[in-house]
C-alpha cells in the first residue's frame, strides 16, 4: 500500500538512544549533590564549592532562570504546566525535558488504535476491538459482504448438490457392509471438505482485506474498501497457497508419526499396532501445534512485507523465536474469544431454525436426520454470517497486532511506525526497546 508503514529492515534498531562517551567517562548525576560527577583530567583542579555550579551537558553554560531548559536545569516553576519534581514532563520541556533519574519516561504515542512500543495482552485484544469501532464501515463492511458470499455459497451446496441423508442413514444402520460404510464415509468427508473449501475461501479474503484496514489504522489513516482491495489482491494468490499450505504439513506430520503403528496393524497385531498409531499421532501432534505456532504470524509477513509463501514463513519464524509462548497463548486466548462470542450468536439462531423447520426441535437433535431442509439453512446461514462478522475482524485484528509488536520489540517498527504517522520528532527518546510493558 502506498501510505503504510514503511515495514522496518530487519535488525533495524532505535535511534533515540545516545552513545557513550569516547572517553568512557560516566554521564553527570543531578545537580543537588546526591552524585557528585566524575570530573575528567582536563578539568581544573580547583572547582567552585558544591551547590554553587551546575553539571555540565549539552545545553548552554548558563541558561536563563526564568526559562529553564530541559535536563539540567534548575527545577521548573509550580502550578499548571509547571512540571513536576525535576523534569518538565512531557511536552513541557522540549523533546528530551526529562532527566534519567528524576521520573518516569513520557508516555509513548498513540496516533492509531495502539500506542507505538511493545504492547501487552490486553493492548493487543482492545486494538483489535478499537479498529471494528473507530472504522467500522470498512470493518464489517468487508466482513459482512464475505460472510455473505461464503454463505450463501454454503447453502447452494449443501441444499442442491450435497445429500447427506443416505449418507447418514447407513452409517447409523448397524447391518451395513463394510463397502457401503465406506463409500457413506467418503461421501461425508467430500461433503464436508467442499464446505470448508469455500469457508477457507472466504476466511482468506477476509484476512487480506481486514489486514490492509488494521495496518493503517494502527497509524491513524482509514482505508475504504476498495482501498483495500486493491492492496490486497496481487498477495491474495501468495496467502491462499500458504493457507493451503499450513494445514498439509500439519497432516503430513500427523501421518508420519501414525505410520509405524498402521504398519504393525497390517503385520498382524492390532492391538499393539493400535496404541502405537494413537501415540505416534498424539506426539506428532505437538510436533505440528509447534509449527503451526511458529508460521501463525506467516500470513501479515506475506501481506505487509509483500513476500513469498517460503520467505514469510521464515519471516514468522524468525519473529516468534523466543515467544512461543505467549504467541500460542495470545492466538488461543482470542479464538477462544471469537469463537465464545460467535457461538452466542449462532446457537440461538440454530435452535431457531430448528423450530421452525419441519421435524422442529426433535429433527434437530435426532443425529440420524441428515436433512433439515431450506428453513434450517436459510435461518442458521444467517446466525452464521453475523458470527463472522465479528469472528473475523477479532482474529485477523489480533494477528496483525501481535505481528506489529513482534517487529517492535525484535527491530523497533515503532520508529518507522512513527514516521508514517506523520510524528515530527519522534525517536528521540529511548523508545522501541523491550521495557516492561503491564500485562505483557
Amino acid at each position: 500500500m502506498n501510505d503504510t508503514p514503511g515495514w522496518a529492515s530487519p535488525g533495524s534498531a532505535p535511534s533515540g538512544e545516545k552513545e557513550p562517551d569516547s572517553s568512557g567517562a560516566p554521564e553527570p548525576a543531578d545537580q543537588d549533590g546526591t552524585g557528585r560527577p566524575e570530573q575528567p583530567s582536563k578539568w581544573s583542579k580547583e572547582q567552585p564549592p558544591p551547590g554553587q555550579w551546575s553539571a555540565p551537558g549539552p545545553q548552554a553554560p548558563t541558561p536563563p532562570p526564568a526559562a529553564p531548559g530541559p535536563g539540567w536545569g534548575g527545577r521548573p516553576p509550580g502550578g499548571p504546566g509547571g512540571g513536576h519534581g525535576g523534569w518538565t514532563g512531557p511536552g513541557q520541556g522540549g523533546p528530551t525535558g526529562w532527566g534519567g533519574a528524576w521520573g518516569h519516561p513520557p508516555a509513548a504515542a498513540k496516533p492509531g488504535v495502539i500506542p507505538l512500543r511493545p504492547l501487552g495482552v490486553g493492548e493487543i485484544l482492545d486494538g483489535a476491538v478499537s479498529t471494528m469501532r473507530a472504522y467500522w464501515r470498512t470493518v464489517l463492511g468487508i466482513s459482512l459482504t464475505v460472510a455473505v458470499f461464503t454463505q450463501v455459497a454454503v447453502i447452494l451446496l449443501q441444499g442442491l448438490v450435497l445429500d447427506d441423508s443416505a449418507a447418514t442413514e447407513t452409517i447409523n444402520d448397524p447391518s451395513a457392509t463394510l463397502g457401503e460404510l465406506t463409500r457413506a464415509m467418503g461421501d461425508t468427508l467430500l461433503s464436508s471438505g467442499l464446505v470448508l473449501l469455500v469457508t477457507l475461501l472466504g476466511t482468506i479474503v477476509a484476512t487480506a482485506l481486514l489486514t490492509s484496514v488494521t495496518s493503517r489504522a494502527v497509524i491513524g489513516k482509514p482505508v475504504t474498501t476498495g482501498e483495500a482491495w486493491r492492496d490486497a489482491r496481487p498477495q491474495l494468490a501468495g496467502l491462499l497457497g500458504l493457507t493451503l499450505l499450513l494445514p498439509l504439513i500439519a497432516v503430513a506430520i500427523m501421518a508420519a508419526g501414525a505410520l509405524p503403528g498402521l504398519l504393525v496393524v497390517a503385520g498382524g497385531s492390532n492391538e499393539g499396532g493400535a496404541a502405537l498409531a494413537v501415540l505416534g499421532a498424539f506426539a506428532a501432534g505437538f510436533v505440528a501445534l509447534w509449527l503451526m505456532i511458529r508460521f501463525s504470524l506467516a500470513s501479515p509477513a506475506l501481506m505487509l512485507e509483500k513476500q513469498g509463501i517460503v520467505k514469510s514463513m521464515r519471516r514468522s519464524a524468525k519473529l516468534v523465536k523466543g515467544s512461543w509462548w505467549r504467541v500460542f497463548g495470545i492466538q488461543l486466548l482470542a479464538t477462544i474469544i471469537a469463537n465464545i462470542v460467535a457461538s452466542i450468536i449462532v446457537i440461538p439462531f440454530a435452535v431457531l431454525a430448528a423450530a421452525l423447520s419441519g421435524d422442529g426441535f426433535t429433527g434437530f437433535l435426532d443425529s440420524s436426520g441428515g436433512d433439515l431442509g431450506w428453513t434450517y439453512l436459510i435461518v442458521s446461514g444467517i446466525g452464521a454470517v453475523i458470527g463472522s462478522m465479528i469472528t473475523f475482524p477479532i482474529t485477523a485484528g489480533v494477528t496483525v497486532l501481535l505481528y506489529i509488536d513482534r517487529r517492535i520489540r525484535r527491530e523497533a517498527l515503532d520508529l518507522d511506525l512513527a514516521r508514517a504517522a506523520g510524528l515530527q520528532g519522534y525517536g528521540g527518546q529511548a523508545t522501541g526497546t523491550p521495557g516492561a510493558t503491564p500485562g505483557s
